[in-house]
């Protein structure tokens, strides 16, 4: 793995190892992908402002997320299906997250499931469910949760209805997460509201996070009702179309939590340079999926790792050159609107690789 010395690389190596449908699958967004394209164009609508003569000869990317340290601010978002992408699916990826350093999401739609893979980790990982139940149900999957270790529950809540996914729908490929078994009880997710928050919180202990946040209001109540962690994300642009990018949201909910939660974003992030963005804008940490994918396909559980190594030393070099030696010491006053220099797409961080499809 250590023959990869860019994420360039590693994404080349993911496209060469994998299917068409597996590709689309982890690549794509839904109906026009306006939405995945303007996570992009958000990102590359920032520009950097660094300070200089300053003495960075030691830089601390560390961070602390609930209670754990983490080398990076950064986190496997969580991913449904991930044996698509290499047989060892959520496995290797978790493993991958704690042999770095870094917390895991892991979600409750992929394999293996939490119980093969809690007892081959040393830290707590975040176990993310998607609702299929009722609160009895939900109550279940807690207890797995605690019993694994998890350090956290998250809910992702933008998934009130399948987005279309039109690269699948037009190959009619369907993937596991959208097999009939799972669709038969869909309908606990299409009905789960605030008030079921409230109700987790009265009823559990641990803490929890609610992934799908999008705009101030919704992240005014999630404060008001306890939850613990604020995660904005559009779901990697899979859901609604149109949407906004994820970096243009944050802002606004930063301003609206105010410090009374910790903050997490995802949605496009694909280089450390993102990274650094999201946290100047008020971020505790981001979300990593398609690039995490990516280097599980180009190489299992050492990809990731080496994919993680390798955003290591871009958010270091960042750092360094922007004049600060650790993540407290960024704020706005280091950005600034800039024009963006490519046509945004969910590649075009690697301009250098052609990722051109071979017939979706």
């Amino acid at each position: 793995m250590a023959d990869y010395g860019t994420l360039q690389e590693i994404a080349r190596s993911a496209r060469a190892n994998l299917p068409q449908n597996a590709w689309d699958y982890l690549t794509g967004g839904g109906e026009s992908e306006t939405t995945l394209k303007r996570n992009r164009l958000g990102l590359d609508s920032i520009g950097l402002r660094p300070r200089v003569c300053r003495d960075v000869t030691q830089i601390d990317c560390s961070t602390e997320l609930l209670g754990q340290t983490m080398r990076l601010p950064v986190c496997v978002a969580p991913m449904g299906s991930l044996q698509l992408l290499e047989p060892v699916g959520a496995g290797g990826v978790v493993r991958a997250a704690d042999e770095f350093g870094i917390t895991a999401f892991l979600s409750s739609l992929t394999e293996p499931q939490i119980e093969e893979i809690a007892p081959r980790i040393n830290h707590p990982m975040v176990y993310q469910i998607y609702v299929r139940g009722d609160d009895a149900w939900v109550a279940t999957f807690v207890k797995r949760a605690v019993d694994a270790g998890c350090g956290a529950v998250c809910f992702t809540v933008d998934l009130a209805l399948y987005g279309r996914r039109e690269r699948d729908l037009m190959k009619r490929y369907r993937p596991p997460t959208r097999q009939a078994g799972d669709m038969d009880a869909f309908h606990f997710q299409t009905a789960w509201n605030w008030d079921n928050v409230k109700r987790f919180k009265d009823a559990h202990d641990i803490p929890l996070i609610i992934k799908g946040i999008q705009t101030a209001e919704d992240a005014e109540t999630a404060v008001e009702l306890g939850v613990d962690v604020v995660y904005v994300s559009n779901h990697g642009g899979r859901q609604l179309d149109h949407g906004c990018a994820t970096i243009d949201i944050l802002p606004e909910v930063a301003d609206a939590v105010g410090g009374r939660a910790t903050i997490m974003i995802d949605g496009g992030f694909m280089r450390g340079t993102d990274v650094v963005k999201a946290i100047a804008l008020g971020a505790h940490a981001v979300g990593l999926g398609k690039l995490v994918g990516m280097g599980l396909a180009a190489g299992g559980q050492d990809g990731v790792v080496r994919t993680l190594e390798v955003l290591e030393e871009e958010i270091v070099t960042s750092l360094g050159l922007m004049g600060v030696t650790s993540l407290d010491q960024l704020d706005s006053s280091f950005l600034r609107p800039a024009p963006p220099v490519v046509e945004p797409d969910l590649m075009s961080p690697f301009p250098f690789i052609d990722f051109t499809d071979k017939g979706y």
